[in-house]
């Protein structure tokens, strides 16, 4: 009997909930919208791939091997390529940003690579402004002399066959998106429910819920499992758009990817609960939900900047970040497929955080109204 009676009151909670998701427009527009704009800016706009860079040549002589060298660079997808004889004009063009780089061809380049016992220097001016692009310019422009000296002079005593697993064609939107599934996920789990929960402490209805027989631990599922689903829905949404949009591909389980999915969600709901229950105030609430929860997700989840190359104190502060197991896990279901040993142990550091943020929320929400 007993059973029943907590079953029926859970059930009214959540329907409560239901009712009020559809009633208010913003949390719509937080599920869905938002993710939705996510994806497309991020999806579109957001990319490590450079293509068609602003290079100029400088050639001093136009003998055949300089004019096979531009044709080299002319060719490359990376390069779009202006060719003159005056150093200097390349020099204004490089001060007023409109190119980000230029090579210079000496006039003796021809004679001097003919002879093997000769160094044959080159000369390759980069805007260091942006240190990102110089670098890139540089490896580009490297790869393609040294592709070109072996075609041409250097003998060929090795013969290098790459290849590249799981993203053959280094595209970094295959590795930058399931970090967007992740923000878009955060966004709903962390940010709406902070929201919301704060928003009920400033209105008082938390207050009547307390004065009600229910327990604790009732109010809590009763909050996070109306928004469980609801992010649960946006992110296959988000998951079926970049699929669509940005010929993303999928080759693990859809099994897996639910799973992943759920134990994110639930830590992102429980941290938004915890956040809205310390807080009690929605622009608080939204304030630490993006200190603690978004930028945490952007910056140290491994999905744009490489972690192992951060600083030791902000590896170990990584750790601790639940949006790192999900976009490597995510990510290795998408380019690599299904990694069981490597999804299990990602899902439970998830569920553990969960697990020690749910005992949190437990004790710090007491039915009292003092």
């Amino acid at each position: 009997m007993e059973k029943n009676i907590i079953l029926q009151r859970l059930k009214g909670l959540v329907y409560k909930e239901i009712l009020q998701i559809f009633r208010d427009p913003s949390s719509l527009l937080i599920a869905f919208v938002l993710p939705a704009i996510f994806l497309v800016l991020c999806g579109y706009g957001l990319s490590l791939d450079i293509k068609d860079i602003k290079f100029g040549i400088v050639t001093e002589n136009t003998t055949p091997t300089t004019q096979s060298l531009v044709r080299s660079f002319i060719n490359s997808k990376y390069y779009d390529v202006s060719v003159g004889y005056d150093r200097h004009t390349f020099e204004k063009e490089l001060i007023a940003g409109k190119i980000k780089g230029f090579l210079v061809i000496s006039q003796d380049f021809s004679q001097k690579i003919k002879n093997k016992n000769n160094f044959t220097p080159i000369q390759l001016i980069t805007d260091g402004s942006d240190s990102n692009t110089a670098i890139l310019v540089q490896n580009y422009t490297q790869g393609l002399l040294y592709n070109w000296l072996g075609q041409n002079y250097a003998a060929k005593l090795i013969s290098v066959e790459p290849r590249i697993w799981f993203n053959s064609e280094l595209k970094s939107s295959n590795s930058i998106i399931p970090g967007i599934i992740a923000i878009a996920m955060t966004l709903v789990g962390t940010l709406l429910t902070s929201l919301v929960v704060a928003r009920e402490w400033e209105r008082g209805t938390m207050e009547s819920l307390m004065a009600t027989p229910v327990s604790i631990v009732e109010i809590i599922l009763g909050k996070i499992i109306p928004y469980f689903i609801l992010g649960m829905i946006s992110a296959i949404l988000v998951v079926v758009a970049s699929i669509l949009m940005f010929d993303l591909p999928f080759r693990g389980s859809f099994v897996w990817l639910l799973i992943l999915s759920a134990a994110f969600m639930l830590v992102s709901l429980f941290l938004g609960l915890l956040i809205s229950t310390l807080s009690k105030n929605q622009f608080v609430a939204s304030v630490v939900s993006l200190v603690i929860a978004f930028l945490p997700t952007v910056m140290l989840s491994g999905f744009m900047f490489e972690i192992s190359s951060m600083p030791l104190v902000i590896r170990l502060i990584s750790y601790v970040i639940p949006a790192q197991y999900f976009v490597s896990g995510v990510r290795s279901l998408f380019l690599a497929g299904d990694i069981p040993e490597l999804f299990i142990l990602d899902t439970v550091k998830m569920l553990l955080f969960g697990l020690a943020v749910f005992f949190i929320i437990a004790k710090k929400t007491v039915k009292r109204l003092d």
